[in-house]
């Protein structure tokens, strides 16, 4: 008996909470209204954003890639870092370098001892550690860290939708081009 008493309950909570969004929706139809009618600009859909396209389809949008530097290893500006440790650009075309396999073609020139020969920016020793297990890799390269692209992405110049006005800090003015992970990694950490 007590099971038939209550089968109406959830059709009058259903017309409920929709009488409460259809009131909703009215006031704030009824707001926008009484603000554009003091003369304060409604923006359309379009107009939000920093694309000013519809927000419901991306079909006919294309992002912008900007256009990523042609120089020869050695021949362009290396950009310091943003932060502290953060990954470097890659200043040179990579173009005939894909794809990244095991002995990828950068190994040529960024290992320890042949950047000392190349002048490329050596491949940091965190790099030739297994950060799991701690085993120094005896100068081989880590197997987890064969692809540079994961990290690191090619110099590009292009106007950023946004001013970006980040500035990262370093401890000392080799860590804008160096990077020190491995000495800082466990920083702070106490094992016991």
């Amino acid at each position: 008996m007590n099971g038939k008493r209550f089968k109406w309950f959830p059709a009058v909570l259903s017309a409920a909470v929709s009488l409460g969004l259809f009131v909703s929706c009215a006031q704030t139809k009824t707001a926008t209204m009484a603000t554009a009618e003091k003369g304060d600009k409604i923006y359309t859909e379009e107009e939000l954003g920093l694309r000013h396209e519809t927000l419901y389809t991306e079909d006919n949008i294309t992002p912008v890639h900007g256009e990523t530097t042609t120089k020869e290893p050695g021949e362009s500006t290396k950009f310091e870092r943003s932060f502290e440790n953060s990954p470097p650009l890659i200043a040179h075309d990579i173009t005939g370098m894909l794809p990244l396999e095991r002995d990828n073609i950068c190994m040529g020139c960024h290992m320890p001892e042949e950047a000392v020969f190349s002048g490329a920016t050596p491949i940091p020793s965190s790099h030739l550690i297994n950060l799991t297990t701690g085993e120094y890799l005896r100068g081989k390269l880590d197997g987890s860290r064969f692809n540079c692209l994961q990290c690191h992405v090619v110099q590009t110049a292009l106007t950023p939708a946004v001013e970006n006005i980040f500035k990262g800090e370093f401890r000392d003015k080799q860590g804008r081009y160096r990077s020190n992970l491995l000495n800082l990694l466990n920083e702070g950490v106490n094992a016991e």
